[in-house]
C-alpha cells in the first residue's frame, strides 16, 4: 500500500465513523424525544433503557443507515480533496483515475465485511435484547386475532385451529390430519388444545380419533393425551420486528420452516435475508459513484456536493423501500427485490464513471 492509498484509506475511514456516529446520535435523541411518554408511562428502570434498549440501538441504526453514511463520507472526502487540487495533482503525477479508485474501494470492501458480520450475527443477538425492551415498555399488550389458522407440521400431517389465545395458550377447535399419497388417511379433532409449560407438551382432554382404510371409517374417541408436535406457542407470539432478530443461520432455518409449513408472509424474511447480502456491494457501488460526483473541483466550496451526495444517498433509500414493498405484495420476487436498488445504481455509476475526466 502507497503513501497515497494510506492517505486517501485514513481520511475515508476516519469520516466514515465521524458520520456515523452523528446521524446515529441525531436519531437516538430524536428516538428519546419520541419515546420519554412512554417511558413515562411504563417507568422502565433506567439502566435497562441505556443498556438494553439504546446500547442495542446505537448498532441497529449504525448498520440500517451505512448506504447513506459510505455514501456521504464519501462525497464529503473527495470534494475536500477536489476543493485543494489535490485529486488535480495526483491525476497530473500520472496516476490513473481508476487507480486513484483503489484505496476508496479498499476502505468499502473493509467497511462492507465489517457490515456483513454485524448484520449476519452480532446485530440480530443485540436486537433480541432491544426488541425484547420494546415488546415489554412501548408496545401494546400482543393479542393473537387470526383465524381459521392452517399449518404444514411435516410432510403427512396438517394442523388446523380455529382461534388462539395467547395469553392462556389455548386453541380453539384443534383438527390433526394424516394425509398420504393424497388420501386422507387419519383425523384427529378436539374441542382444544392446551400448551403444558412444566411438561413442554400439549394437552388434550378428550379426542375423537377418525381412520381411513379404503372405503372404513373407524371411529373412536379417547380421554386425555399429551403429545409434542411440530408446533409450538412462538408460533402465535408477536412477529414484531422478528427478522431482525434472526441470524443468518437461525433466519435460513426459519424460513425453511415457513416455506415447509406454506405460510404467506414468507416473502418478509426472504427480504431480510437476500437485502444482508446485497448491502456490502451497494457500499461498494455507492462509495464509487460518490468519487465520480465529487471528484471536479466547484465553485462555491464543497456544499453543492455534499447536498448532492445526501440527495442521492435517499434516493437509494427510496428505492430500497419501494422494492421491499412490491416484493412483500408479490409483484417482484424477494431475491430481486433485494438487488434493484443496487443494479439501479450500478447502472448510474457507469454512465458517470464514462464522464469522468481521465
Amino acid at each position: 500500500m502507497k503513501l497515497l492509498d494510506k492517505y486517501i484509506l485514513q481520511k475515508y475511514l476516519s469520516t466514515f465513523v465521524f458520520v456515523v456516529l452523528i446521524l446515529v446520535i441525531i436519531i437516538c435523541v430524536i428516538d428519546f424525544t419520541e419515546k420519554n411518554d412512554d417511558f413515562l408511562e411504563t417507568n422502565p428502570p433506567f439502566k435497562s433503557i441505556i443498556f438494553d434498549y439504546y446500547l442495542n440501538l446505537i448498532p441497529f441504526y449504525s448498520n440500517m443507515l451505512s448506504p447513506i453514511t459510505v455514501f456521504i463520507a464519501t462525497v464529503f472526502v473527495t470534494a475536500k480533496l477536489a476543493g485543494r487540487t489535490e485529486i488535480v495533482a495526483i491525476l497530473s503525477s500520472g496516476v490513473s483515475f481508476k487507480r486513484m479508485l483503489w484505496p476508496y474501494i479498499m476502505g468499502a470492501i473493509v467497511i462492507g465485511a465489517f457490515t456483513f458480520a454485524m448484520i449476519g450475527w452480532v446485530i440480530p443477538n443485540s436486537n433480541k435484547t432491544r426488541v425484547a425492551f420494546e415488546v415489554k415498555y412501548i408496545k401494546k399488550p400482543y393479542t393473537f386475532e387470526g383465524r381459521n389458522i392452517h399449518f404444514k407440521l411435516n410432510p403427512e400431517s396438517y394442523a388446523y385451529i380455529e382461534s388462539y389465545n395467547n395469553t392462556a395458550n389455548i386453541g380453539y377447535k384443534f383438527t390433526l390430519e394424516t394425509i398420504k399419497d393424497a388420501e386422507l388417511k387419519a383425523k384427529l379433532t378436539s374441542d382444544a388444545i392446551t400448551w403444558d409449560e412444566k411438561k413442554n407438551k400439549w394437552h388434550l382432554d378428550n379426542y375423537i380419533l377418525r381412520k381411513f382404510e379404503g372405503d372404513k371409517e373407524i371411529t373412536k374417541q379417547y380421554g386425555p393425551l399429551d403429545t409434542t408436535l411440530n408446533l409450538l406457542p412462538k408460533d402465535f407470539a408477536s412477529t414484531y420486528r422478528l427478522a431482525e432478530t434472526l441470524t443468518l443461520p437461525e433466519l435460513n432455518k426459519f424460513i425453511k420452516q415457513k416455506i415447509m409449513r406454506g405460510a404467506d408472509d414468507t416473502e418478509t424474511y426472504l427480504i431480510e435475508k437476500y437485502e444482508r447480502f446485497s448491502y456490502p456491494f451497494a457500499i461498494i457501488i455507492l462509495t464509487v459513484i460518490g468519487v465520480i460526483l465529487s471528484s471536479r473541483k466547484r465553485r462555491g466550496g464543497i456544499g453543492l456536493q455534499v447536498a448532492l451526495g445526501f440527495t442521492l444517498a435517499f434516493i437509494f433509500i427510496i428505492f430500497v423501500i419501494l422494492s421491499r414493498s412490491l416484493a412483500q405484495v408479490g409483484d417482484v420476487s424477494p431475491f430481486l427485490a433485494s438487488w434493484i436498488p443496487s443494479i439501479i445504481f450500478t447502472g448510474i455509476g457507469i454512465i458517470l464513471y464514462k464522464t469522468v475526466p481521465r
